[in-house]
Protein backbone atom coordinates (compact mmCIF):
# COMPACT_ATOMS: atom_id res chain seq x y z
CA UNK A 1 0.00 0.00 0.00
CA UNK A 2 1.44 3.38 -1.03
CA UNK A 3 0.24 6.63 0.51
CA UNK A 4 1.34 10.05 -0.70
CA UNK A 5 0.21 13.63 -0.18
CA UNK A 6 -0.25 16.44 -2.71
CA UNK A 7 -0.16 19.99 -1.35
CA UNK A 8 -1.16 23.06 -3.32
CA UNK A 9 -4.00 25.37 -4.34
CA UNK A 10 -7.07 23.26 -5.22
CA UNK A 11 -10.25 24.12 -7.12
CA UNK A 12 -13.05 21.64 -7.82
CA UNK A 13 -16.84 21.37 -7.84
CA UNK A 14 -19.52 19.93 -5.62
CA UNK A 15 -22.56 20.87 -7.74
CA UNK A 16 -23.78 22.12 -11.12
CA UNK A 17 -23.21 25.91 -11.46
CA UNK A 18 -26.24 26.25 -13.76
CA UNK A 19 -28.33 25.45 -10.65
CA UNK A 20 -26.89 28.51 -8.87
CA UNK A 21 -27.54 31.43 -11.21
CA UNK A 22 -26.21 34.57 -9.56
CA UNK A 23 -24.29 32.54 -6.96
CA UNK A 24 -22.26 30.06 -9.00
CA UNK A 25 -19.39 30.00 -6.50
CA UNK A 26 -21.72 27.93 -4.30
CA UNK A 27 -21.07 25.05 -6.71
CA UNK A 28 -17.28 25.29 -6.31
CA UNK A 29 -14.77 24.34 -3.62
CA UNK A 30 -11.46 26.15 -3.11
CA UNK A 31 -8.53 25.54 -0.80
CA UNK A 32 -5.78 28.13 -1.17
CA UNK A 33 -3.48 25.83 0.81
CA UNK A 34 -4.90 22.34 0.57
CA UNK A 35 -3.74 18.76 0.98
CA UNK A 36 -4.93 15.61 -0.75
CA UNK A 37 -3.96 12.22 0.67
CA UNK A 38 -3.81 9.43 -1.92
CA UNK A 39 -3.50 5.70 -1.20
CA UNK A 40 -2.88 3.39 -4.17
CA UNK A 41 -4.31 5.99 -6.53
CA UNK A 42 -7.51 6.66 -4.56
CA UNK A 43 -8.22 9.84 -2.60
CA UNK A 44 -8.36 9.10 1.12
CA UNK A 45 -8.60 12.61 2.54
CA UNK A 46 -8.90 16.15 1.19
CA UNK A 47 -9.18 19.59 2.74
CA UNK A 48 -7.23 22.47 4.27
CA UNK A 49 -3.55 21.62 4.67
CA UNK A 50 -3.32 22.22 8.42
CA UNK A 51 -6.31 20.00 9.20
CA UNK A 52 -5.49 17.12 6.84
CA UNK A 53 -1.75 17.13 7.59
CA UNK A 54 -2.38 16.87 11.33
CA UNK A 55 -4.50 13.76 10.75
CA UNK A 56 -1.90 12.11 8.50
CA UNK A 57 1.56 12.58 10.07
CA UNK A 58 4.55 11.08 8.35
CA UNK A 59 3.07 11.02 4.84
CA UNK A 60 5.50 12.05 2.10
CA UNK A 61 4.10 15.24 0.55
CA UNK A 62 4.74 16.73 -2.90
CA UNK A 63 4.17 20.49 -2.82
CA UNK A 64 3.02 21.86 -6.20
CA UNK A 65 3.60 25.61 -5.85
CA UNK A 66 2.21 28.52 -7.87
CA UNK A 67 -0.30 26.35 -9.70
CA UNK A 68 -4.08 25.77 -9.54
CA UNK A 69 -4.87 22.06 -9.21
CA UNK A 70 -8.11 20.84 -10.81
CA UNK A 71 -9.54 17.37 -11.44
CA UNK A 72 -8.22 15.91 -14.69
CA UNK A 73 -10.11 17.02 -17.77
CA UNK A 74 -12.66 14.67 -19.35
CA UNK A 75 -13.01 14.53 -23.13
CA UNK A 76 -16.41 13.03 -23.86
CA UNK A 77 -16.04 12.68 -27.64
CA UNK A 78 -12.79 12.07 -29.52
CA UNK A 79 -11.54 9.89 -32.38
CA UNK A 80 -8.31 7.97 -31.79
CA UNK A 81 -7.56 7.22 -35.47
CA UNK A 82 -7.89 10.87 -36.49
CA UNK A 83 -4.87 11.95 -34.44
CA UNK A 84 -2.72 12.50 -37.54
CA UNK A 85 -5.30 14.23 -39.73
CA UNK A 86 -6.75 16.88 -37.45
CA UNK A 87 -6.97 20.20 -39.22
CA UNK A 88 -7.79 18.83 -42.71
CA UNK A 89 -8.76 21.71 -44.99
CA UNK A 90 -11.90 22.88 -46.60
CA UNK A 91 -14.80 20.42 -46.39
CA UNK A 92 -17.99 19.96 -44.41
CA UNK A 93 -18.66 16.73 -42.55
CA UNK A 94 -19.64 14.16 -45.20
CA UNK A 95 -17.09 15.01 -47.92
CA UNK A 96 -14.46 15.56 -45.18
CA UNK A 97 -15.03 11.99 -43.99
CA UNK A 98 -14.63 10.58 -47.49
CA UNK A 99 -11.64 12.69 -48.47
CA UNK A 100 -9.54 12.85 -45.31
CA UNK A 101 -10.82 10.60 -42.55
CA UNK A 102 -11.75 7.16 -43.86
CA UNK A 103 -8.43 6.77 -45.78
CA UNK A 104 -6.53 7.48 -42.54
CA UNK A 105 -8.70 5.25 -40.35
CA UNK A 106 -8.19 2.32 -42.76
CA UNK A 107 -4.49 2.41 -41.81
CA UNK A 108 -5.45 1.32 -38.28
CA UNK A 109 -5.98 -2.23 -39.54
CA UNK A 110 -2.19 -2.47 -39.28
CA UNK A 111 -1.24 -3.21 -35.67
CA UNK A 112 2.08 -1.39 -35.78
CA UNK A 113 0.46 1.74 -37.20
CA UNK A 114 -2.34 1.53 -34.64
CA UNK A 115 0.15 1.08 -31.80
CA UNK A 116 2.09 4.19 -32.81
CA UNK A 117 -1.15 6.14 -33.23
CA UNK A 118 -2.38 5.14 -29.79
CA UNK A 119 0.83 6.25 -28.08
CA UNK A 120 0.74 9.61 -29.82
CA UNK A 121 -2.97 9.96 -29.00
CA UNK A 122 -2.53 9.33 -25.27
CA UNK A 123 0.60 11.49 -25.11
CA UNK A 124 -1.38 14.34 -26.66
CA UNK A 125 -4.23 13.90 -24.18
CA UNK A 126 -1.93 13.99 -21.17
CA UNK A 127 -0.10 17.06 -22.49
CA UNK A 128 -3.50 18.74 -22.72
CA UNK A 129 -4.41 17.86 -19.13
CA UNK A 130 -6.96 15.24 -20.19
CA UNK A 131 -6.96 12.13 -18.02
CA UNK A 132 -10.20 10.47 -19.18
CA UNK A 133 -11.77 10.14 -22.60
CA UNK A 134 -14.63 8.47 -24.39
CA UNK A 135 -13.11 7.53 -27.72
CA UNK A 136 -14.12 6.19 -31.10
CA UNK A 137 -11.64 3.71 -32.53
CA UNK A 138 -11.96 2.36 -36.08
CA UNK A 139 -13.94 -0.40 -37.78
CA UNK A 140 -11.00 -2.75 -37.24
CA UNK A 141 -10.71 -4.44 -33.79
CA UNK A 142 -6.94 -3.88 -33.76
CA UNK A 143 -7.19 -0.21 -32.83
CA UNK A 144 -9.60 -0.95 -29.96
CA UNK A 145 -7.27 -3.61 -28.59
CA UNK A 146 -4.24 -1.32 -28.80
CA UNK A 147 -6.07 1.56 -27.10
CA UNK A 148 -7.18 -0.54 -24.13
CA UNK A 149 -3.74 -2.16 -23.80
CA UNK A 150 -1.81 1.12 -23.81
CA UNK A 151 -4.33 2.88 -21.54
CA UNK A 152 -3.95 -0.03 -19.09
CA UNK A 153 -0.17 0.34 -19.09
CA UNK A 154 -0.63 4.03 -18.19
CA UNK A 155 -3.50 3.25 -15.81
CA UNK A 156 -5.72 5.80 -17.60
CA UNK A 157 -9.52 5.55 -17.56
CA UNK A 158 -10.94 5.24 -21.07
CA UNK A 159 -14.35 4.42 -22.50
CA UNK A 160 -14.09 3.02 -26.00
CA UNK A 161 -15.38 0.38 -28.36
CA UNK A 162 -15.19 -1.05 -31.85
CA UNK A 163 -16.74 1.54 -34.16
CA UNK A 164 -19.45 0.02 -36.33
CA UNK A 165 -20.22 1.19 -39.85
CA UNK A 166 -21.68 -0.82 -42.74
CA UNK A 167 -22.75 1.77 -45.33
CA UNK A 168 -21.86 5.13 -46.88
CA UNK A 169 -18.11 4.56 -46.57
CA UNK A 170 -15.39 2.86 -48.69
CA UNK A 171 -15.82 -0.89 -49.16
CA UNK A 172 -12.50 -1.67 -47.45
CA UNK A 173 -13.58 0.33 -44.38
CA UNK A 174 -17.07 -1.01 -43.67
CA UNK A 175 -17.84 -4.34 -42.00
CA UNK A 176 -20.86 -6.59 -41.68
CA UNK A 177 -23.28 -6.46 -38.72
CA UNK A 178 -22.40 -10.10 -37.99
CA UNK A 179 -18.68 -9.37 -37.72
CA UNK A 180 -19.35 -6.24 -35.64
CA UNK A 181 -21.46 -8.23 -33.18
CA UNK A 182 -18.94 -11.07 -32.93
CA UNK A 183 -15.91 -8.79 -32.48
CA UNK A 184 -17.72 -6.53 -30.01
CA UNK A 185 -18.67 -9.55 -27.87
CA UNK A 186 -15.04 -10.67 -27.76
CA UNK A 187 -13.74 -7.20 -26.92
CA UNK A 188 -16.34 -6.71 -24.16
CA UNK A 189 -15.30 -10.00 -22.58
CA UNK A 190 -11.63 -9.12 -22.81
CA UNK A 191 -11.60 -5.47 -21.74
CA UNK A 192 -14.83 -4.21 -20.12
CA UNK A 193 -14.30 -3.41 -16.43
CA UNK A 194 -10.74 -4.75 -16.64
CA UNK A 195 -8.56 -2.25 -14.80
CA UNK A 196 -9.89 1.20 -15.67
CA UNK A 197 -11.25 0.20 -19.10
CA UNK A 198 -14.94 0.61 -19.85
CA UNK A 199 -16.63 -0.55 -23.03
CA UNK A 200 -18.94 1.48 -25.25
CA UNK A 201 -21.11 -0.15 -27.91
CA UNK A 202 -20.32 2.22 -30.75
CA UNK A 203 -22.41 2.63 -33.87
CA UNK A 204 -20.48 5.39 -35.63
CA UNK A 205 -23.58 7.29 -36.72
CA UNK A 206 -27.04 6.52 -38.02
CA UNK A 207 -26.04 7.66 -41.52
CA UNK A 208 -23.49 4.82 -41.62
CA UNK A 209 -25.60 2.17 -39.91
CA UNK A 210 -28.13 -0.18 -41.48
CA UNK A 211 -31.08 -1.40 -39.43
CA UNK A 212 -29.24 -4.72 -39.16
CA UNK A 213 -26.18 -3.05 -37.61
CA UNK A 214 -28.36 -1.14 -35.14
CA UNK A 215 -30.13 -4.41 -34.28
CA UNK A 216 -26.70 -5.85 -33.48
CA UNK A 217 -26.10 -2.85 -31.16
CA UNK A 218 -29.49 -3.40 -29.56
CA UNK A 219 -28.64 -7.06 -28.95
CA UNK A 220 -25.27 -6.14 -27.44
CA UNK A 221 -26.87 -3.57 -25.13
CA UNK A 222 -29.50 -6.09 -24.05
CA UNK A 223 -26.82 -8.69 -23.31
CA UNK A 224 -24.44 -6.17 -21.65
CA UNK A 225 -26.65 -3.51 -20.03
CA UNK A 226 -23.75 -2.07 -18.03
CA UNK A 227 -21.90 -1.08 -21.22
CA UNK A 228 -22.00 2.45 -22.58
CA UNK A 229 -23.43 3.52 -25.98
CA UNK A 230 -21.41 6.12 -27.87
CA UNK A 231 -22.40 7.63 -31.20
CA UNK A 232 -23.06 10.84 -33.15
CA UNK A 233 -26.31 12.74 -33.47
CA UNK A 234 -27.55 15.73 -35.50
CA UNK A 235 -24.15 17.18 -36.38
CA UNK A 236 -24.55 18.52 -39.92
CA UNK A 237 -27.57 19.44 -42.10
CA UNK A 238 -26.67 17.09 -44.96
CA UNK A 239 -26.04 14.28 -42.48
CA UNK A 240 -29.42 14.85 -40.80
CA UNK A 241 -31.20 14.76 -44.17
CA UNK A 242 -29.34 11.60 -45.12
CA UNK A 243 -30.28 9.83 -41.88
CA UNK A 244 -33.98 10.20 -42.59
CA UNK A 245 -33.42 8.89 -46.13
CA UNK A 246 -31.63 5.84 -44.71
CA UNK A 247 -34.25 5.34 -41.99
CA UNK A 248 -37.52 6.60 -43.55
CA UNK A 249 -39.72 5.10 -40.84
CA UNK A 250 -38.22 7.44 -38.19
CA UNK A 251 -39.43 10.98 -37.53
CA UNK A 252 -36.10 12.44 -36.46
CA UNK A 253 -32.46 11.56 -35.76
CA UNK A 254 -32.97 10.58 -32.12
CA UNK A 255 -35.87 8.40 -33.17
CA UNK A 256 -33.48 6.10 -35.05
CA UNK A 257 -31.61 5.26 -31.86
CA UNK A 258 -34.85 5.09 -29.85
CA UNK A 259 -36.23 2.54 -32.32
CA UNK A 260 -33.43 0.18 -31.30
CA UNK A 261 -33.64 0.88 -27.53
CA UNK A 262 -30.23 2.54 -27.36
CA UNK A 263 -31.27 5.82 -25.71
CA UNK A 264 -31.07 5.96 -21.94
CA UNK A 265 -28.48 6.28 -19.16
CA UNK A 266 -24.91 5.84 -20.49
CA UNK A 267 -26.01 6.90 -24.00
CA UNK A 268 -23.93 9.74 -25.46
CA UNK A 269 -24.67 11.49 -28.73
CA UNK A 270 -21.91 13.73 -29.96
CA UNK A 271 -22.71 17.23 -31.33
CA UNK A 272 -26.52 17.59 -31.21
CA UNK A 273 -26.36 20.85 -33.15
CA UNK A 274 -29.69 20.28 -34.87
CA UNK A 275 -31.62 18.55 -32.08
CA UNK A 276 -35.19 19.83 -31.88
CA UNK A 277 -36.75 21.00 -28.64
CA UNK A 278 -38.73 17.77 -28.61
CA UNK A 279 -35.57 15.67 -28.99
CA UNK A 280 -33.91 17.58 -26.13
CA UNK A 281 -36.91 16.85 -23.93
CA UNK A 282 -36.87 13.13 -24.82
CA UNK A 283 -33.15 12.89 -24.06
CA UNK A 284 -33.70 14.63 -20.74
CA UNK A 285 -36.52 12.27 -19.80
CA UNK A 286 -34.42 9.19 -20.59
CA UNK A 287 -31.24 10.35 -18.86
CA UNK A 288 -29.25 10.37 -22.09
CA UNK A 289 -26.35 12.75 -22.69
CA UNK A 290 -25.27 15.05 -25.48
CA UNK A 291 -21.60 15.94 -26.01
CA UNK A 292 -20.88 19.55 -26.99
CA UNK A 293 -17.96 19.74 -29.46
CA UNK A 294 -17.53 23.44 -30.31
CA UNK A 295 -14.07 23.27 -31.92
CA UNK A 296 -15.33 20.68 -34.40
CA UNK A 297 -18.68 22.40 -34.99
CA UNK A 298 -16.87 25.61 -35.91
CA UNK A 299 -14.02 23.99 -37.84
CA UNK A 300 -16.34 21.93 -40.07
CA UNK A 301 -18.94 24.70 -40.27
CA UNK A 302 -21.58 22.46 -38.74
CA UNK A 303 -23.35 25.09 -36.66
CA UNK A 304 -23.98 26.45 -33.17
CA UNK A 305 -24.94 24.02 -30.40
CA UNK A 306 -27.80 25.42 -28.28
CA UNK A 307 -26.11 25.35 -24.89
CA UNK A 308 -28.88 27.37 -23.29
CA UNK A 309 -31.52 24.90 -24.50
CA UNK A 310 -29.60 21.85 -23.25
CA UNK A 311 -29.40 23.47 -19.81
CA UNK A 312 -33.10 24.30 -19.60
CA UNK A 313 -33.88 23.50 -15.95
CA UNK A 314 -37.31 22.12 -16.94
CA UNK A 315 -35.74 19.56 -19.30
CA UNK A 316 -32.06 19.43 -18.32
CA UNK A 317 -30.00 17.17 -20.55
CA UNK A 318 -26.89 15.51 -19.20
CA UNK A 319 -23.90 16.90 -21.03
CA UNK A 320 -20.19 16.40 -21.56
CA UNK A 321 -17.80 18.47 -23.63
CA UNK A 322 -15.48 17.00 -26.27
CA UNK A 323 -12.69 17.95 -28.64
CA UNK A 324 -13.93 15.66 -31.44
CA UNK A 325 -10.38 15.41 -32.77
CA UNK A 326 -9.93 15.42 -35.75
CA UNK A 327 -13.08 17.38 -36.59
CA UNK A 328 -11.88 19.46 -33.71
CA UNK A 329 -8.49 20.94 -34.47
CA UNK A 330 -7.10 20.87 -30.92
CA UNK A 331 -6.59 18.17 -28.27
CA UNK A 332 -7.04 20.81 -25.59
CA UNK A 333 -10.16 21.03 -23.45
CA UNK A 334 -9.03 24.59 -22.69
CA UNK A 335 -9.46 25.29 -26.41
CA UNK A 336 -12.89 23.61 -26.21
CA UNK A 337 -13.88 26.04 -23.45
CA UNK A 338 -12.55 28.96 -25.52
CA UNK A 339 -14.73 28.04 -28.50
CA UNK A 340 -17.68 27.01 -26.33
CA UNK A 341 -17.71 30.48 -24.80
CA UNK A 342 -17.81 32.08 -28.25
CA UNK A 343 -20.62 29.77 -29.44
CA UNK A 344 -22.55 30.66 -26.30
CA UNK A 345 -22.12 34.38 -26.86
CA UNK A 346 -23.33 34.08 -30.48
CA UNK A 347 -26.42 32.24 -29.20
CA UNK A 348 -26.86 34.90 -26.54
CA UNK A 349 -27.03 37.57 -29.24
CA UNK A 350 -29.51 35.53 -31.28
CA UNK A 351 -31.85 35.26 -28.28
CA UNK A 352 -31.61 38.68 -26.64
CA UNK A 353 -34.17 40.19 -29.03
CA UNK A 354 -31.77 42.52 -30.80
CA UNK A 355 -31.91 40.56 -34.08
CA UNK A 356 -35.38 39.02 -34.01
CA UNK A 357 -37.72 40.14 -31.21
CA UNK A 358 -39.92 37.10 -31.90
CA UNK A 359 -37.10 34.79 -30.74
CA UNK A 360 -36.35 36.76 -27.60
CA UNK A 361 -35.74 34.47 -24.62
CA UNK A 362 -33.62 36.16 -22.00
CA UNK A 363 -33.45 33.13 -19.71
CA UNK A 364 -32.10 30.86 -22.43
CA UNK A 365 -29.84 33.68 -23.64
CA UNK A 366 -28.28 33.86 -20.17
CA UNK A 367 -27.79 30.10 -19.94
CA UNK A 368 -25.63 30.29 -23.07
CA UNK A 369 -23.01 32.36 -21.25
CA UNK A 370 -20.15 30.08 -20.23
CA UNK A 371 -18.67 31.41 -17.02
CA UNK A 372 -15.47 29.83 -15.63
CA UNK A 373 -17.61 27.95 -13.13
CA UNK A 374 -19.86 26.50 -15.83
CA UNK A 375 -16.91 25.85 -18.13
CA UNK A 376 -14.56 24.03 -15.79
CA UNK A 377 -17.45 22.12 -14.17
CA UNK A 378 -18.37 20.88 -17.66
CA UNK A 379 -14.90 19.41 -18.32
CA UNK A 380 -14.55 17.86 -14.83
CA UNK A 381 -17.47 16.86 -12.59
CA UNK A 382 -20.14 17.73 -15.18
CA UNK A 383 -18.35 15.70 -17.83
CA UNK A 384 -18.17 12.79 -15.42
CA UNK A 385 -21.91 13.05 -14.71
CA UNK A 386 -22.64 13.11 -18.44
CA UNK A 387 -20.72 9.86 -18.87
CA UNK A 388 -22.09 8.28 -15.67
CA UNK A 389 -18.63 7.94 -14.13
CA UNK A 390 -19.00 10.61 -11.43
CA UNK A 391 -18.96 7.87 -8.81
CA UNK A 392 -15.35 7.27 -9.85
CA UNK A 393 -13.87 10.71 -10.62
CA UNK A 394 -14.62 14.33 -11.47
CA UNK A 395 -13.75 16.03 -8.17
CA UNK A 396 -11.62 15.49 -5.07
CA UNK A 397 -14.12 13.65 -2.90
CA UNK A 398 -12.48 10.86 -0.84
CA UNK A 399 -12.99 7.50 -2.50
CA UNK A 400 -12.53 8.86 -6.02
CA UNK A 401 -9.59 8.26 -8.32
CA UNK A 402 -6.76 10.78 -7.99
CA UNK A 403 -6.58 12.14 -11.54
CA UNK A 404 -5.70 15.82 -11.66
CA UNK A 405 -4.04 18.60 -13.61
CA UNK A 406 -1.84 21.44 -12.31
CA UNK A 407 -2.43 24.62 -14.29
CA UNK A 408 0.05 27.49 -14.54
CA UNK A 409 -2.30 30.49 -14.77
CA UNK A 410 0.49 32.73 -16.06
CA UNK A 411 1.56 30.50 -18.96
CA UNK A 412 0.54 30.89 -22.58
CA UNK A 413 0.94 34.01 -24.63
CA UNK A 414 3.31 36.74 -23.51
CA UNK A 415 0.48 39.01 -22.40
CA UNK A 416 -0.92 36.50 -19.92
CA UNK A 417 1.03 37.34 -16.71
CA UNK A 418 0.23 41.06 -16.97
CA UNK A 419 -3.40 40.22 -17.66
CA UNK A 420 -3.53 37.92 -14.62
CA UNK A 421 -2.03 40.66 -12.45
CA UNK A 422 -5.40 42.43 -12.78
CA UNK A 423 -6.81 39.62 -10.63
CA UNK A 424 -4.08 38.73 -8.16
CA UNK A 425 -1.30 41.27 -8.74
CA UNK A 426 1.43 38.67 -9.14
CA UNK A 427 0.28 36.38 -6.36
CA UNK A 428 -1.82 33.27 -6.54
CA UNK A 429 -5.58 33.31 -5.93
CA UNK A 430 -6.66 33.89 -2.33
CA UNK A 431 -10.42 33.40 -2.77
CA UNK A 432 -12.71 31.24 -4.85
CA UNK A 433 -13.68 34.21 -7.01
CA UNK A 434 -10.04 35.13 -7.64
CA UNK A 435 -9.37 31.52 -8.64
CA UNK A 436 -12.39 31.53 -10.98
CA UNK A 437 -11.31 34.79 -12.57
CA UNK A 438 -7.78 33.44 -13.13
CA UNK A 439 -9.26 30.28 -14.64
CA UNK A 440 -11.40 32.38 -16.97
CA UNK A 441 -8.18 34.00 -18.17
CA UNK A 442 -6.72 30.52 -18.69
CA UNK A 443 -9.66 29.50 -20.87
CA UNK A 444 -9.93 32.73 -22.87
CA UNK A 445 -6.38 34.19 -22.95
CA UNK A 446 -4.33 31.08 -22.23
CA UNK A 447 -4.07 27.75 -24.01
CA UNK A 448 -2.66 24.26 -23.45
CA UNK A 449 0.67 25.82 -22.46
CA UNK A 450 -1.07 26.46 -19.13
CA UNK A 451 -1.00 22.69 -18.47
CA UNK A 452 2.10 22.22 -16.34
CA UNK A 453 1.57 18.74 -14.87
CA UNK A 454 -0.89 15.89 -15.40
CA UNK A 455 -1.32 13.17 -12.77
CA UNK A 456 -3.12 9.83 -13.11
CA UNK A 457 -4.04 7.76 -10.06
CA UNK A 458 -1.70 9.83 -7.91
CA UNK A 459 1.29 9.52 -10.26
CA UNK A 460 2.66 12.29 -12.46
CA UNK A 461 2.56 11.18 -16.12
CA UNK A 462 3.24 14.55 -17.77
CA UNK A 463 5.43 17.52 -16.92
CA UNK A 464 5.82 20.44 -19.30
CA UNK A 465 9.46 20.81 -20.32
Amino acid sequence: MTTVGIRGTFFDFVDDPWKHIGNEQAAARFHQDGLMIVTDGVIKAFGPYDKVAAAHPGVEVTHIKDRIILPGFIDGHIHLPQTRVLGAYGEQLLPWLQKSIYPEEIKYKDRNYAREGVKRFLDALLAAGTTTCQAFTSSSPVSTEELFEEASRRNMRVIAGLTGIDRNAPAEFIDTPENFYRDSKRLIAEYHNKGRNLYAITPRFAFGASPELLKACQRLKHEHPDCWVNTHISENPAECTGVLVEHPDCQDYLGVYEKFDLVGPKFSGGHGVYLSNNEFRRMSKKGAAVVFCPCSNLFLGSGLFRLGRATDPEHRVKMSFGTDVGGGNRFSMIAVLDDAYKVGMCNNTLLDGSIDPARKDLAEAERNKLSPYRGFWSVTLGGAEGLYIDDKLGNFEPGKEADFVALDPNAGQLAQPWHQSLVADGAGPQTVDEAANMLFAVMMVGDDRCVDETWVMGKRLYKKS
